[in-house]
């Protein structure tokens, strides 16, 4: 005999992604997936058949048929709640892209369909299947893409890569990537308004208490950390950021573009510089690309552009199979006022190192022991106002996010998975999204942007070419000019302008920008 299910409440992590949203603003991630049907027999898929497909892969999750339920004026967080009148066929819609069904069109319906907020008030995720993918270079005619959107309040890069997983299939016949339990999780229902308003009363007499709490537990660390903090910023590595294009308000109309790289090249790159790592090269690649497209429009700010970069604080392994959000963020310079592309790969190393070691531990704990402890009317008032176009914060000038994700072929409903991109939300004062999600051997540099901050998006995917051709062709120099570049402290990595020291260019000419590349 199983018993009633318990009430699930939204974590505060959770929690601020409701509360932030605004019409201009919506905090969903999307994944884009684009399936080649040539692999099954008579080359189709019936969009009849992936209702039929996503129907028995609803045990998967229970994200699916669960939705919000907000208290009055967000005096406690909210819960999520059995939605009683669920309907799959709703949330997975058919569109085809118009004539002549090229890259261009592609770019603007994924856009579109991104800017759109979710209905808050039913289970936050829908598929829409776009057909006439018909004239675009590396992608097999007839192809369709899957675009998939899910609020972040529900899932974040871990927990979104385990999830497409399990939708996915591990072979033609269907058989799941990722085992689909024998039963679906119990959703608790509408609840009882006495215990709501129990529950709320509690957790603003006690919020408090345990925050202060919190707070008195981590002061150490904290005091600590703003140590390093002023002592980095007095010598050099500290956190100024600059004004530039993507710090304004942002619009309901976004943009986007992408290009997709092998994995194999990234992880050459790495071998030029030691101990880099695979996030380190993307941060160079999205560095040079900046550089690149600032310096065309006569923006390029002296200091170092500062990013935002997503460091999953799950403790486990496995805990990807939970839905809901666990991260934690560090902001770090990307060097983009280093012209020579490994003299910046090697300085943004020692900032990731030294960043990560400082800030990733202590930044997790402080989201998990403090804003946990923060009453829901207040954090949701607190949100609205910082994300406001009047007092948005400029904490950083663009968001990059790198997910792995399976490095294997996946299908779906027969149809051979080519290549996946991610979008991610955008918001006052940070208007430039980068993920670069990995997949069975490729790497897609997915950008999203607002249509006013950056209207030649192609141009900025040509940049991210560029700037991948130039690390790819860089050879580091052995000898007397290596052993000068090293002498050379981060600090002073902005009067390198203009030197090569670190690398020559093996070919005369950058490799052509492709939208996608395929296999």
């Amino acid at each position: 005999m199983t018993g009633k299910p318990q009430l699930h409440q939204l974590s505060a992590q959770d929690a601020q992604f409701v509360y932030m949203q605004t019409p201009n603003n919506p905090t969903h991630v999307m994944a884009v997936y684009i399936c080649d049907p040539s692999s099954i027999s008579g080359g189709k898929v019936r969009f009849k058949d992936i209702i039929e497909h996503m129907r028995g892969r609803m045990k998967a999750s229970a994200m699916f048929k669960r939705k919000l339920y907000r208290l009055p004026l967000d005096m406690d967080h909210p819960y999520w709640v059995e939605d009683e009148h669920f309907d799959l066929e709703t949330h997975i819609s058919h569109s085809r892209l118009p004539e002549p069904g090229d890259w261009r069109q592609f770019c603007i319906e994924v856009a579109r369909h991104h800017s759109k907020s979710l209905d808050m008030n039913r289970p936050l995720w829908d598929m829409s299947v776009v057909e006439g993918l018909d004239n675009i270079k590396g992608i097999a005619k007839g192809s369709y893409a899957i675009l998939t959107r899910i609020h972040h309040s529900t899932i974040d890069g871990a927990s979104g890569a385990h999830f497409f997983a399990s939708i996915s299939d591990i072979d033609m016949k269907g058989t799941p990537a990722i085992p689909v339990p024998t039963e679906e999780t119990e959703i608790a229902s509408l609840p009882d308004p006495v215990e709501i308003l129990g529950r709320a009363i509690n957790s603003a007499v006690t919020s408090p208490v345990k925050l202060t709490q919190a707070v008195l537990k981590l002061t150490p660390a904290l005091l600590k950390n703003a140590e390093k903090n002023i002592i980095g910023a007095q010598e050099g590595g500290g956190g100024k950021v600059p004004d530039t294009r993507f710090n304004g308000p942002v619009s309901p109309h976004k943009m986007f573009e992408a290009v997709t790289f092998d994995l194999s090249d990234l992880k050459t790159i790495r071998l030029k510089v030691d101990g880099t790592t695979i996030n380190d090269v993307v941060l160079a690649i999205c560095s040079g690309a900046l550089r690149k497209y600032l310096t065309k429009h006569k923006e390029l700010p002296t200091e170092s552009l500062v990013a935002v970069v997503p460091i999953n604080a799950r403790s486990s392994k496995g805990e990807e199979a939970n839905p809901g959000t666990n991260i934690s963020a560090m902001t770090v310079k990307i060097w983009s006022n280093i012209t020579d592309p490994l003299t910046r790969l090697e300085a943004i190393r020692d900032t990731t190192r030294e960043t990560k070691a400082a800030k990733s531990g202590l930044s997790a704990r402080i989201m998990t022991d403090i804003t946990k402890h923060i009453p829901g009317a207040t954090m949701s008032g607190v949100a609205r106002v910082l994300n406001s176009e009047r007092f948005s914060q400029k904490v950083s000038n663009l968001f990059i996010s790198n997910v792995p994700g399976p490095q294997v072929q996946l299908y779906m409903n027969g149809a051979k998975i080519t290549h996946q991109y991610g979008l991610g939300p955008l918001g006052n004062g940070m208007g430039l999204f980068i993920a670069t999600p990995s997949y069975n051997g490729t790497i897609a540099f997915s950008i999203v942007s607002d249509r006013k901050m950056m209207p030649d998006i192609e141009f900025f995917r040509e940049s991210i070419q560029i700037a991948f051709d130039e690390l790819l062709d860089a050879k580091p120099v052995v000898g007397k000019a290596k052993t000068e570049a090293k002498a050379a402290p981060v600090k002073k990595a902005a009067e390198t302008e203009g030197k090569s020291v670190m690398y020559r260019r093996v070919s005369k000419s950058p490799r052509r920008a492709q939208p996608v590349k395929s296999k």
